[in-house]
């Protein structure tokens, strides 16, 4: 039986590439990148620029069984790149995975939120992302997959990076004392993303953590795993009253060996650049 082909559009990306990297040796799987030119050695690579490029281009070149986007950049290139997207997918055999993000809940502030729940942000990026799920729920059902994830900490994160770089820096790190999140890291989400497209799963996805931490907890008890650091913490108060941006995981539960708590993700961090 031939391989699946997996397109990851914004596969030069932090996130992109991790999911590249997850797929690649099961999957017959390409990238896009924009402007990073180490990725132009690698055959599975095209070059694509939102606002010069049609991604119709690559789509067509490549032929597709499931596209993941994890575009960044430009709102309004994002915007009609995957209006383009939407019309491939409805005249051909092919799935859309989008990287979407708990910021679509972000005016619901009193309360985690859950796959069926209603989204209302707003962040101009939570509106964006809203924007682009209810694109996708004009396609049939069977061919998409929405995948909301929450903040992704990780070794090699742009998270730790710019935390690793404060603390040798002794710049001030920002944190929420009163925002409640869930969490997760490249290496679960990949795995997660990996058997979703494996099992040809669709729908609506949370796939963070399936507990809850207070924002200047967890990052206090990551600084703890990284090193012996006194960290100076700016504490940034929206509001005086708790504030949740969770999106948690209730009726589209993965097996459980696949699912993550923030300890698991705070003991994670124990590599030291």
């Amino acid at each position: 039986m031939d391989k699946k082909k997996i397109l990851i559009l914004g596969a030069s990306g932090f996130i992109g590439n991790a999911i590249y990297k997850e797929v690649c040796s099961y999957f017959d799987t390409y990238g896009t990148y924009c402007s990073n030119k180490t990725f132009e050695a690698n055959q599975q690579f095209f070059q694509y620029d939102m606002h010069e490029d049609d991604i119709f281009q690559v789509v067509e070149k490549v032929r597709p069984d499931v596209i993941v986007s994890a575009l960044r950049g430009d709102f309004r290139a994002q915007i009609q790149a995957h209006q383009h997207l939407m019309e491939y997918i409805l005249k051909h055999e092919c799935k859309l995975y989008f990287i979407s993000s708990a910021n679509v809940f972000d005016a619901y502030s009193k309360f985690p939120s859950y796959e069926t729940d209603k989204t209302l942000s707003e962040s101009v990026y939570g509106r964006l992302k809203i924007k682009i799920e209810n694109m996708m729920m004009r396609l049939p059902k069977e061919k998409t997959a929405i995948l909301r994830i929450p903040m992704v900490f990780g070794n090699t994160s742009p998270r730790i990076r710019e935390i690793k770089t404060n603390l040798d820096n002794k710049e001030s790190i920002e944190v929420f004392p009163n925002l409640i999140i869930n969490v997760t890291n490249d290496d679960r989400l990949t795995q997660q993303i990996h058997y979703l497209i494996n099992r040809n799963k669709t729908g609506i996805f949370h796939l963070g953590s399936i507990d809850l931490i207070q924002h200047e907890e967890f990052i206090k008890e990551v600084i703890k795993k990284i090193g012996n650091y006194h960290p100076i913490l700016k504490r940034v108060f929206t509001t005086n009253e708790d504030r949740y941006l969770a999106a948690l995981p209730k009726y589209n539960m993965l097996p459980k060996n696949l699912r993550i708590t923030y300890q698991e993700i705070i003991n994670h961090h124990i590599t030291v650049d």
